[in-house]
This record gives C-alpha cells, sequence and structure tokens, in this order.
C-alpha cells in the first residue's frame, strides 16, 4: 500500500469524524444561538459590548453541552429508533460525548464569569436547567417547559452580561421561551409522528407571537451600566417596517412545515415542522431586536438564517 493510499485513507477517517461530531453537536442549529445574547442586550437599551461577546461565547458552550448531552441519554432510544446518529452507530463513543458535555458546561461557566457576576448568576441556573432537562425532565410533561425556560435564560444571559440588568429584556425572554415551548412540545413526536393538535397549537402559538411581536411597545431609554455610567439609547431607524418584515419572516418560517405536519402527521413532516420551528428562532431573535429598536443588532441576527440553511442542507438540526 502506498503512502498515497495511507494518507487518503486517514483524511477519509478525519473528514468521517469531523462529520459525526457535527451531527452530535447539531452544527446548523447553532446559528440560533449569538442572538439570544444578541436579543437580550437591544431589550435593554444598549449596544453590544465585549460582554456581550462573552455572554454569546457562554450560549455557545453551554447549547453543545446540552447537544452532546441530549444523544449520551438518548443512546439507547435512539440505537432503536435512530441507529443512524452517532452514538449509536459507534462513530463516536458516549464516554466522549459526556467528555465533551462536561468541558463544554464549564467552559460556558468560565466564560459567563468572565463577563461579570450578574452574567454567572444567570449563566448558573441555565446550565443546571440544560442537564436537568436531558437527564431527568425530557420525557416528562415538564420537558417543554424546561427547554423553554433555558431558551429564556440564555436571553437573559446576554443582557446581564451586557448591562448587569434583566428586567426590561424579560418580556422577550417570554416570548422567545414561548416558541421554543411549542417547538419542543412537537419534537416530542418526531420519531413517531401520528398527532396533529402539537403542530396546530405551535401554529396557533406562531400566530399569536407574530401579532405581539409587530404590536407597538415602548423603546428602552438610557440608564446606567453596570459601571455606572449611562449607557446610550438605541433609537429607532425605521424599525417599524423591519420589525414587520422580520415577523413576517418568522411566521413563514414556522407556519409552513407546522401546516404539513398537521394535515399528515408523519415522522419525517414532523420532523421537518421541528426543523422550521427551530430555524424560525433567528427571525424571531432579530424581530424581537427590532421591536427594541435595535434595528443593526436585528439586521446582524437576521443574517444567520441563510448561512443556517445552508449548513442544514448537509447537517440535520434534529
Amino acid at each position: 500500500m502506498g503512502a498515497e493510499d495511507v494518507d487518503g485513507r486517514e483524511a477519509a477517517r478525519r473528514a468521517t469524524r469531523r462529520r459525526a461530531w457535527a451531527e452530535l453537536l447539531r452544527l446548523p442549529a447553532l446559528f440560533t444561538v449569538p442572538g439570544d445574547a444578541l436579543t437580550g442586550a437591544a431589550a435593554t437599551g444598549v449596544r453590544p459590548n465585549s460582554r456581550t461577546l462573552l455572554a454569546i461565547g457562554s450560549s455557545v458552550c453551554l447549547y453543545e453541552a446540552g447537544m452532546a448531552l441530549n444523544d449520551w441519554a438518548d443512546r439507547e432510544e435512539d440505537a432503536a429508533e435512530r441507529p443512524h446518529r452517532p452514538l449509536p452507530s459507534g462513530r463516536i463513543r458516549p464516554a466522549s460525548a459526556l467528555t465533551a458535555a462536561c468541558a463544554l458546561t464549564a467552559a460556558g461557566l468560565a466564560l459567563a464569569a468572565r463577563a461579570g457576576r450578574p452574567a454567572l448568576t444567570v449563566a448558573t441556573p441555565l446550565a443546571a436547567t440544560v442537564w436537568a432537562y436531558d437527564l431527568a425532565l425530557k420525557h416528562t410533561p415538564a420537558g417543554p417547559v424546561a427547554m423553554a425556560a433555558a431558551r429564556g435564560l440564555d436571553l437573559l444571559l446576554g443582557a446581564a452580561a451586557t448591562t448587569g440588568r434583566t428586567r426590561e429584556a424579560l418580556s422577550s425572554a417570554a416570548l422567545l421561551g414561548t416558541h421554543t415551548l411549542a417547538v419542543t412540545t412537537v419534537s416530542r413526536r418526531e420519531t413517531q409522528g401520528g398527532s396533529t393538535l402539537p403542530p396546530l397549537a405551535a401554529l396557533a402559538t406562531t400566530a399569536l407571537l407574530t401579532r405581539l411581536v409587530t404590536r407597538s411597545s415602548p423603546l428602552p431609554t438610557g440608564q446606567p451600566d453596570a459601571t455606572g455610567r449611562a449607557a446610550a439609547a438605541v433609537r429607532p431607524s425605521g424599525d417599524g417596517a423591519l420589525r414587520t418584515a422580520l415577523a413576517v419572516a418568522y411566521a413563514a418560517t414556522a407556519a409552513r412545515p407546522y401546516t404539513h405536519a398537521a394535515l399528515n402527521p408523519s415522522p419525517p413532516l414532523t420532523q421537518r415542522a421541528v426543523g422550521g420551528g427551530v430555524r424560525a428562532t433567528i427571525p424571531l431573535q432579530a424581530a424581537l431586536s427590532a421591536r427594541a429598536g435595535a434595528g443593526l443588532t436585528a439586521v446582524v441576527i437576521a443574517a444567520l438564517a441563510p448561512i443556517g440553511r445552508k449548513y442544514a442542507r448537509k447537517v440535520s438540526v434534529t
């Protein structure tokens, strides 16, 4: 066997391993994460700063910790229902997935600590919620609520890191958490299908959230930040039209797959509904940021959507 053949096989093994980890961590869904912290910052009326970037890093680590832990906890179930997943197929060892979950959780908390005590105060229950969901709550009635709480806390993490405050971001966190609750409820039937109620409920939730996001709301004003200095208020600049356009994009992204799953609740269409709901998180985050008057932040978040769609064609988000 020549050296070129050996090198070729080694390159193929590395590529296979990279793809396995991309599937385990569901990398396309990762593009839904930065918008949480950015939306939290927008809700406080303060432009993103270096602490916001630390919050994004913390969110990414904790989110991916949850992805790795999810597959570790579900490895026996996946062996029966989704044997192609990285753990049951043998492409990644369970111990490696658990180690990654632990390391990513530690990294997420460390980054939150660097962003300040308020950020760590939010990141700690966020990490606890992620682990509780994957290890104990996922298959209970509290599962969707826990997942919704995790997404809401992730948004509050951005607010806490940026300004040391979370109160102004509670409304946005509640709306984003409600969307996550609907998506998670649909996901509980993604391998079995057979129920029209979850996608119908998610469709109604999408309509309600679209209406709430497009309604006028007062913009945040400049308030003292964590250092005691007055923070610059975010000023509107045609954000009414931008907010409406992003809300429509949110509704269009989520409504079509939900409708298909409601009409035919087969496993493939239910999985597509879950994928559509996950992708719709980005335009919802952007719409919430525009609602707070942060038009530039909204555009930055919205720009993540086509990137996520591109990679979702290669790696499933469910």
